[in-house]
């Protein structure tokens, strides 16, 4: 049995790291072989160039495949583990097309892993956390009314003007910013075309209180199924976002308009390109400069207009001598997944982040490790 490790960005290598120092039957793939040796050469020699034909070739029964490489390359490898007989893990958003291997993958006894990174990954697992804990208190009724929230954002640890900072391509996010979203807002099904269409302020209940903009973010509504939520369940709002720092919005308001502007002409692509290049002169992390992640999810119930459950499940990180917050939050997670998978405590077919009490409460355990603040907050009690 082998973990075939495919991908060696920023974002991937502590908890590549991790595995490696722990276990002897990892094999490292990257398209630069120098790249990845560089950042893991201390580690191991087994590090191999990547090609699909090169890696179906090497792929048995029983291996499991990570894909840190992008987000077009995960069905591709999902397939090929299919054909193989070998399971896979990434940390994306399960695609339609992922999902479509659902019965096939628990056909042949594989699981094909998604969703365990930060966001999403950790959030599902807090999620779980609170809906588990609401369930098992007093104050569950299935008459209740409920509100639910859950804001992650990468941010720089020492603010800039520009509010943000790049530690990877900007063009992801220059893109994200032309993705509509769906939530539920005030009972009400709420759709907008572009994220400042929707950007509220968020006062995040961390160590030190801190209020954030924030807006949501891809369409929300497929997690309250996820999340345990029943139909017929009354919802207030239930809210899937992203945060920033306060002032965002007006540092980047000339951002906004230019993609606006954009939208539906030939030279889009290569303008948001261009820009992207321009952020990551402009706005990239320094070396060893410190990023930082927030990452607060809640869950309220009301009965009759009082509230009966609330909590809010919050993390702060931040970049230290073990590298950035958000690489080793993505990559410890999806190493977690890799061992899990290994001990068949995953269930078979196309899953994302575990509901599993056990392995919640686990997993949990060790981001309590990795981030310098964690912890959930009872509004109700103080």
């Amino acid at each position: 049995m082998t973990i075939h490790w495919c991908g060696t960005g920023l974002s991937a290598i502590p908890g590549l790291r991790r595995l490696l120092s722990e276990r002897d039957d990892v094999a490292v793939w990257n398209r630069t072989e120098a790249k990845a040796r560089e950042a893991v050469g201390d580690l191991t020699n087994d590090i191999r160039a990547f090609s699909m034909e090169a890696l179906s070739e090497a792929l048995g029964a029983g291996d499991v495949v990570v894909s840190m490489l992008p987000g077009d390359h995960h069905v591709p490898l999902a397939e090929l583990c299919l054909d193989a007989g070998a399971h896979f893990v990434s940390s994306s958003y399960i695609s339609p097309e992922m999902r479509a291997l659902d019965g096939a993958a628990k056909e042949k006894g594989l699981r094909l892993v998604n969703e365990v990174g930060l966001d999403p990954g950790i959030d599902h697992l807090m999620a779980h956390w609170l809906m588990a804990d609401y369930r098992a208190s007093d104050a569950f009724n299935p008459d209740n009314v409920l509100s639910f929230i859950s804001y992650c954002g990468g941010i720089p640890k020492e603010p800039n003007a520009f509010r943000y900072k790049f530690s990877w391509s900007p063009l992801g996010v220059l893109k994200a910013l032309k993705s509509p979203s769906v939530s539920i807002r005030s009972h009400s099904e709420l759709r907008v075309s572009r994220p400042w269409d929707a950007l509220s302020r968020y006062d995040a209940p961390l160590a030190t209180p801190e209020s954030f903009e924030v807006y949501p973010n891809r369409d929300s509504l497929p997690f309250m199924a996820e999340y345990g939520f029943e139909p017929g369940w009354k919802v207030k709002d239930f809210v899937r976002g992203t945060l920033r720092l306060n002032g965002w919005a007006d540092a980047w308001k000339d951002v906004f308009a230019e993609v606006e502007a954009l939208e539906g002409k030939p030279e889009a692509d290569d303008r948001l390109r261009e820009m992207a290049d321009e952020f990551w002169d402009k706005h990239a992390y320094a070396e060893g400069e410190p990023d930082r992640v927030v990452l607060c999810v809640a869950l309220q119930a009301e009965s009759e207009g009082v509230p009966v459950y609330h909590k809010s499940y919050v993390m702060d990180a931040w970049g230290d001598a073990r590298g950035s917050a958000m690489a080793r939050l993505v990559s410890d997670t999806v190493a977690q997944a890799v061992e899990a998978v290994l001990a068949h405590e995953i269930p078979t077919g196309v899953t994302a982040a575990p509901s599993d009490e056990k392995l919640v409460l686990r997993w949990l355990e060790r981001v309590n490790t990795t981030a310098q603040h964690l912890m959930v907050v009872d509004h109700l009690t103080g």
